[in-house]
């Protein structure tokens, strides 16, 4: 006779997001070491599983786990410090500076908690994330108990925690052999900041490391109209041309932004498999475009969902992030039916995961698979009535409404009260730094960052 369930939610909406998007009216699922092993719709009042733990749902949303596909977690300490600015000036000119002054090995352990919490307490259960000094992001974000992929960020300048940027690919590649076999939740990824940060060299070389350790290389492109004109100026090739001509595209490079992209480049990615990330609301803040994700899809490629950083969104909420992803393009295109509910749910849940690849562990509610969950409370008013559960999660719910957080079977957030991290301690720590930067950055000059000198295929020195 099998042992009892570890733990038994019940009496809710299953939306699976299942190769059927499956929907289980008054379903349950059983969770045995952190993964799923039953689940089903209970007929009439029969008796349910036995389980060491038992959770109502009710009459909640019981989804997958959401997927941030595109973070930085340690910059939530700089969200709101330099706001309504172009890309340009806004990196270069404040979050350059504020990131030499005040980045340390503690600060980032503390942006990452809050940005931890802040991801559980909306319903995000996974992140991929690419940032300096990745190490203490790994140690928080494993305290925190969430899923992740880690990438140590590489830039041909002096970076936090790599003052020598001859480094920067060596310190990225440490980073992957030392958290590979740490813990099942974490996978490192080595993330290339830009085109126009990165020579070609170190491009090819941060690709190369990613590729012989098996891990998923990250970078951002064609983020900006800037950034297109610079890189056609250098090459006579657009971003994802040039990129393509260095080797770096396969099915294990993650694209993020991608909003100036023309037809021969999205031909490029899609015979490359090459996965794709989008971030509208940092893109519209900054200024920088509508990514073409329509297109995107037309062309068969795999697309996540990110927030991108809250320095330039300024939240980590993905139930807003999907809202704005499925109007966005519907108001551009002129078109309604366009990145319908469904598709944009699969985008922050199952295609995240793919983009990541982690869809054999995560991304749907399935047997097998590991037991990543949330619960949607949805008895406010703003989720009354409800006919169709998938539109609700999109157009209606927020991360405010999420009740309860799962990752491997263990809740991470009860009743909306997190777990495993003491958050009035956080918020306290992050207001006395937040004083400091106030105070150091009106003392000091702005300065111009480094992204006005570098040429494009120019050695890191």
């Amino acid at each position: 006779m099998p042992r009892p369930l570890d733990t038994l939610i019940y009496n809710g909406t299953v939306v699976t997001v299942d190769s059927a998007f499956s929907i289980l009216k008054d379903g349950y699922i059983g969770i045995r070491d952190g993964r799923i092993v039953q689940m089903a719709s209970r007929p009439g009042d029969i008796p349910l599983p036995a389980a060491a733990e038992t959770v109502d749902a009710d009459h909640g949303i019981v989804l997958p786990g959401l997927i941030n596909a595109h973070t930085h977690l340690p910059m939530s300490l700089f969200r709101g410090l330099a706001d309504d600015l172009p890309l340009q000036v806004w990196l270069n000119e404040h979050i350059f500076p504020a990131e030499a002054a005040h980045i340390s090995p503690e600060s980032v352990r503390l942006g990452t908690l809050l940005s931890c919490a802040e991801l559980l307490l909306s319903g995000t259960t996974t992140c991929c994330d690419g940032y300096f000094l990745e190490d203490r992001v790994a140690q928080a974000v494993l305290s925190a108990g969430l899923r992740a992929r880690l990438g140590q960020g590489v830039i041909d300048y002096p970076a936090p925690g790599v003052p020598d940027p001859r480094e920067n690919v060596s310190h990225a590649a440490e980073f992957g052999d030392r958290w590979r076999n740490v813990d099942p939740r974490l996978q490192p990824s080595i993330f290339a900041h830009s085109p126009y940060t990165c020579s070609g060299e170190t491009l090819k070389a941060a690709k190369r490391a990613a590729s012989d350790r098996g891990l998923l290389f990250q970078i951002h492109v064609a983020e900006t109209r800037h950034e297109l004109r610079r890189i056609r100026s250098d090459t006579n090739e657009t971003p994802v041309a040039y990129l393509d001509r260095l080797g770096l595209l396969d099915p294990y490079t993650l694209m993020v932004h991608g909003v100036w992209l023309d037809e021969s480049d999205l031909s490029i990615l899609s015979k490359r498999d090459v996965k794709m990330v989008h971030c509208p609301e940092s893109n519209m803040k900054l200024g920088s475009g509508i990514a073409p994700v329509p297109q995107w899809m037309a062309h068969g490629l795999t697309v996540g969902i990110g927030t991108d950083g809250c320095a330039s969104n300024n939240n980590l909420d993905l139930f807003k992030e999907m809202d704005m992803a499925a109007k966005l393009h519907k108001a551009h295109s002129g078109d309604p039916t366009v990145m319908d509910a469904a598709t944009v749910l699969k985008m922050a849940t199952i295609d995240g995961a793919r983009a990541i690849g982690l869809e054999s562990e995560i991304g749907s509610i399935e047997i097998g698979k590991q037991a990543d969950l949330i619960i949607v409370d949805v008895s406010e008013p703003h989720l009354f009535p409800l006919y169709n559960p998938i539109s609700h999660i999109v157009y209606s719910a927020s991360g405010s409404d999420i009740r309860d957080v799962m990752v491997s079977g263990k809740f991470l957030v009860r009743n909306r009260q997190l777990t495993t991290i003491d958050i009035d301690d956080v918020m306290d720590r992050t207001n006395a730094l937040a004083k400091e930067i106030r105070q150091i950055l009106r003392q000091r000059p702005r300065q111009a960052g480094p992204s006005t000198t570098l040429r494009l295929g120019q050695p890191n020195n």
